[in-house]
């Protein structure tokens, strides 16, 4: 019986030993999937807005070994760059303050810039109403203001980022009636682009921010609520997005993506697939005028973080 369970445990052990070896070598072998992931409160429209660029992607990374595309969300950063770290996403298209946070994560790296409606850069405008006595930003001390939500780059970061330059302390409020710190700019998240406009419309808040891209759409400022508004700041330019890569990522197929995306504005056939693509005209190189103004970008908004937290 000794020798029988001898070569039983001899057969077993060999077994899990090339059990062990048939995992390694797949854990080795690089994945056939490229994965593109979106930060998300609307999966839905987000999917159907991000599907036709990796479809016209992915059969042209064959080269490197991708055959197939999957699209994977999550509903913050935080999350976003626990996908990036464990390699279940490769590809995150992000608003720049959002692909900031990802890189001080340590989960990703900016691949391209991206350009969308042949526009590279915005600012933040903050506006008041036309009868308001607020002329400056500076005013807005002991005043209230409508911000969309905390993960929105000129709707919150690029905000909160000038009203810290500039002095200016913060208290979030639970709703318009919350009582705000003396001497602060009480701030209050309202969920979308439409409703900081309405919220200033109606007086509930004295003041609101987001872009001059926002500004200038009438799906986010109607006429009857811009003929009644006036910009009172604008910020500094800010890179309008960045396509972001995860760190560890297959340097081949990291080159070979760089390549297809800088080619697909030249491309007929990308035409609609890059329209639909958050209206997406063209991507380009992280030069270092790029770089420079990401990297100060991004050790701002660690600031309005550490603050805020």
């Amino acid at each position: 019986m000794s020798v029988l369970r001898g070569l039983r445990w001899c057969l077993s052990a060999c077994w899990l030993i090339a059990g062990a070896g048939l995992a390694v070598t797949a854990a080795a072998a690089p994945s056939p999937v490229l994965v593109l992931g979106r930060i998300s409160d609307d999966p839905a429209t987000h999917y159907d807005q991000l599907k036709p660029l990796l479809d016209y992607v992915v059969p042209r990374m064959r080269e490197v070994g991708i055959r197939r595309g999957e699209i994977l969300m999550a509903p913050d950063a935080r999350q976003m760059s626990s996908y990036l770290r464990r390699g279940r996403v490769d590809w995150v298209s992000e608003t720049t303050g959002a692909a900031m946070l990802l890189e001080r994560r340590g989960s990703a790296h900016p691949l391209l810039m991206t350009e969308r409606g042949g526009v590279r850069e915005f600012h933040t405008v903050f506006f008041v109403r036309r009868d308001s006595p607020i002329q400056s930003l500076g005013q807005l001390r002991g005043h209230t203001l409508a911000l969309q939500n905390a993960s929105s780059t000129s709707g919150y970061l690029v905000p909160m980022l000038e009203l810290m330059r500039n002095g200016l302390a913060c208290d979030v409020l639970l709703s318009p009636d919350d009582t705000q710190v003396l001497g602060s700019v009480g701030y209050l998240m309202v969920g979308s682009k439409l409703n900081i406009a309405a919220f200033v419309h109606k007086r509930l808040v004295d003041a609101g921010a987001f872009s001059n891209l926002d500004w200038d759409d009438e799906r986010h400022l109607p006429p009857v609520f811009r003929r009644d508004f006036r910009i009172v700041y604008r910020s500094a330019p800010v890179p309008r997005a960045v396509e972001m890569v995860r760190t560890g990522m297959d340097p081949a197929v990291e080159r070979r993506l760089r390549i297809v995306l800088l080619q697909a504005a030249s491309d007929p056939k990308a035409g609609p697939a890059l329209k639909r693509f958050f209206g997406t005209s063209a991507f380009h190189p992280v030069d270092g005028q790029s770089r420079r103004r990401l990297d100060a970008l991004s050790a701002g908004l660690q600031h309005v973080r550490d603050e805020m937290e």
